[in-house]
């Protein structure tokens, strides 16, 4: 597609835009409920889109993608009336006599780039909220999940017109004519690097932009911790679409006293989850194409391997594989691994966790198992991340009610529900001063005795 015919469909959306349809409640809520039928009249396209894209199963892109829509759909349907009121707020004695409040008012025509790894829920979900906020949409999908896009394409056609949602195919082409153009917002999940583009370009325009980035979460297991349930629960998250996921645990940091019963849990929950040989499994997946299997096997130490380590070139697969005896000048440290390869590294001290994780830039999302409550404060207040949970990993993302995001170099911005909202909303503040009085004490010439109603009024 070329510039000027990318051009042409942002310019037919800011005139929608203008044209005021967008801001009536109504006309959002009606496109949000129809967009809650179009997905739930689609989940068999959409899941096969998944399947062959990801190599994903029924249950796991209910569970990780559609599910997550659908759950994030209802709550906006059920509050959009509430999120959309002004916020009325305190008005100083100063201002006597008037009201002040909140205005949420949208962006205008924004911009959604949407990454691989979940491509229906990082897509829809943003979207979704941009479109509650009353805003104009582009939404630029990943050229990795084209089974996946042709299903979103489908979902959103039968919903909005071009001039209201608009979607984008394409790789690094695409991006770049998108990015030629002014937008009001934009928002980005994806790799930092490519994060770093979108942000030098949007700045170019003082666009206000959300970045959804990643990073290496740690995973903090200590001698306290329930090393059953904590193992269960980290192979469960970390080989979740097989480790495609920017907040999967990256690494393992365990205190040295149950590294050794720790690993050996692991063990056991990879084959009680993925069976004895996980490249059999149907339900294991695939890496979403040669590329990032290449790399992945360039990080894979094979003296560091304690279990796993197979893989399958034609599949794209490769097993749960659990690295130990890893430091911070391994292959696998050095960069966000996003893929089935679980390093374990181990601590002595409360201070060699602090000084370690802290050293490195700040994580999308960090895990601490403990059930000691001091040293649990001491890592989620201490440690800087985007979020996390306390004895489990992952879940943290699939609430409503709870923003997600990053923090410094795993992101700019959150959303989520109300987040979500707020993230493509602009809130004018204003002041409603009354006619009936009007106080002369600001007024020249400034006499003292109102100097000193001044003084009463702003002390």
């Amino acid at each position: 597609m070329e510039q000027s015919e990318i051009n042409a469909i942002v310019e037919k959306q800011r005139g929608f835009f203008k044209s005021g349809a967008t801001l009536d409640l109504k006309f959002r809520l009606k496109h949000l409920k129809k967009l809650y039928v179009a997905i739930k009249e689609n989940l068999g396209t959409i899941h096969e889109g998944l399947k062959k894209d990801l190599g994903k199963s029924e249950s796991e892109s209910y569970m990780c993608e559609t599910g997550l829509v659908l759950s994030e759909l209802s709550h906006m349907i059920k509050h959009i009336k509430k999120y959309s009121k002004p916020k009325r707020v305190k008005t100083p004695l100063a201002q006597y006599s008037s009201k002040s409040y909140r205005l949420p008012c949208p962006y205008g025509t924004v911009l959604i780039m949407n990454p691989w790894n979940y491509p229906f829920l990082l897509s829809i979900d943003p979207l979704l909220e941009a479109v509650a906020a009353g805003n104009t949409v582009v939404l630029k999908l990943s050229a990795y999940s084209p089974n996946t896009n042709e299903a979103i394409k489908k979902v959103l056609d039968g919903v909005f017109a071009p001039e209201y949602v608009s979607v984008f195919f394409g790789g690094a082409q695409i991006n770049t004519a998108l990015m030629n153009i002014k937008f009001d917002y934009v928002f980005f999940t994806g790799s930092k690097r490519v994060g770093q583009l979108v942000y030098e370009s949007a700045a170019k325009n003082l666009t206000s932009v959300t970045l959804e980035l990643g990073g290496k979460s740690p995973c903090i297991v200590d001698e306290t911790a329930n090393i059953p349930l904590a193992a269960k629960r980290i192979v469960w998250g970390k080989f979740l679409n097989l480790g495609q996921t920017c907040v999967a645990p990256d690494y393992i940091l365990c205190s040295e006293k149950i590294h050794d019963r720790l690993l050996a849990e692991i063990k056991k929950q990879i084959v009680k989850q993925f069976g004895e040989n996980p490249l059999e499994n149907e339900t294991y997946g695939k890496i979403i194409n040669r590329k990032h299997y290449d790399r992945l096997l360039n990080l894979i130490d094979e003296n560091k391997i304690v279990h796993g380590g197979k893989c399958n070139a034609e599949g794209l697969k490769i097993e749960p594989t659990v690295l130990d005896n890893i430091t911070y000048a391994d292959a696998v440290m050095q960069e966000e691994i996003f893929g089935p390869l679980l390093p374990v590294m181990t601590y002595k001290t409360e201070n060699e966790v602090l000084e370690q994780v802290s050293s490195h830039d700040a994580p999308l999302a960090l895990y601490v198992f403990s059930t000691n409550k001091k040293r649990i404060k001491l890592f989620t207040k201490t440690l800087g991340f985007g979020g996390g949970c306390v004895n489990d990993v992952v879940i943290h993302l699939a609430t409503s009610d709870m923003p997600f995001g990053g923090f410094k170099e795993s992101g700019i911005g959150a959303y989520h529900g109300k987040a979500g909202f707020d993230t493509f909303s602009h809130y004018k503040s204003i002041v409603d001063k009354k006619n009936w009085i009007d106080l002369p004490m600001r007024y020249r010439p400034y006499k003292k005795f109102y100097q000193k109603l001044v003084k009463f009024f702003l002390h």
